[in-house]
């Protein structure tokens, strides 16, 4: 009973905060629209301080409503003037939370990939637009057939949308799992891991095609959950007792020089088999590294 009152509060406390900066982003959203360059560049700036400031008092709530132990490493070489690539496992929407708490004021304000569409959402949609998150045009397979023409041109677009991070430091996550882990998903999939989903490459293909040359650095991530995958509300009432996440940082020039990846991923299925085959590697040494944090709790 007493977990379930913190938890409320908890929630409280991140609707309040929540309320509290969409007001001023909202607001700095409308002014963003203004189409001068230096006048957009200055109120980006305000906006990420704006998402960082409620990253930082969502942090301080979990500090005063849980003992959570949190034992990260990886994370003491970053900073918040480089250009990042995270990437990371994925079993719990707690994920997000982790991700935000061990790479606030370290790392550029995270930022996702989202379908063109989504920018339509009343508020958010400007919200993210105005936050930079990179919108992403993507054909189907079936209108690429009718239009050929138009082969490219999805990748072409979302390169020049994101041209604007070539000049401000941006951090860019992707789950390149695609989906949260969960035994029945685990059951179904071809078991190839032992505490992992196996990782698609198109998605991670794509933002390096879109980025790859305003990208500097990989960060591969893995989060553990020693006493088993928390529910949000695990996470606000206080129930989680530790959290373990391991950071791998990797240089993304290294990765477009190999020959495990080349810019025609998406045309060449030899090409596309050798990238996929690279991150299974990365999984691989992923689903060791959950094994030993999993020995070393036995």
């Amino acid at each position: 009973m007493f977990r379930n009152i913190i938890g409320a509060i908890s929630i409280v406390g991140y609707f309040i905060n929540t309320v509290f900066w969409v007001i001023p982003i909202v607001i700095f959203s409308i002014l963003k629209l203004i189409p001068i360059a230096p006048w957009q560049t200055f109120v980006s700036h305000i906006l990420d301080g704006c998402a960082t400031s409620w990253i930082t008092l969502n942090n301080l709530n979990q500090k005063l409503t849980s003992s959570t132990k949190w034992q990260v490493e990886g994370t003491d070489s970053l900073t918040l003037n480089d250009w990042y690539l995270v990437i990371s496992n994925h079993q719990s929407w707690v994920d997000i939370l982790v991700l935000q708490r061990i790479f606030n004021r370290k790392i550029p304000f995270l930022k996702f990939f989202l379908k063109k569409e989504l920018i339509w959402v009343p508020f958010l949609g400007i919200a993210w637009w105005a936050l930079d998150f990179p919108f992403m045009s993507r054909h189907s397979k079936s209108y690429l057939a009718k239009n050929p023409h138009m082969k490219g041109k999805d990748l072409e677009n979302t390169r020049k949308a994101c041209e604007k991070f070539k000049y401000k430091p941006v951090s860019v996550m992707n789950f390149v799992e695609g989906t949260r882990l969960t035994t029945e998903k685990q059951a179904r999939s071809a078991k190839t891991f032992e505490y992992l989903l196996k990782p698609k490459a198109g998605g991670m293909a794509f933002v390096l095609g879109a980025m790859g040359e305003q990208l500097h650095k990989l960060l591969d991530v893995t989060i553990y959950y020693p006493q088993g995958i928390p529910t949000f509300w695990d996470f606000v009432c206080g129930r989680v007792k530790t959290i373990q996440v391991d950071v791998r940082i990797r240089s993304i020039e290294e990765i477009l020089k190999s020959d495990y990846y080349a810019m025609d991923y998406f045309e060449n299925p030899a090409q596309r088999a050798k990238f996929q085959q690279w991150l299974n590697g990365i999984w691989a040494e992923k689903d060791l590294t959950i094994k030993t944090m999993v020995e070393k709790g036995e």
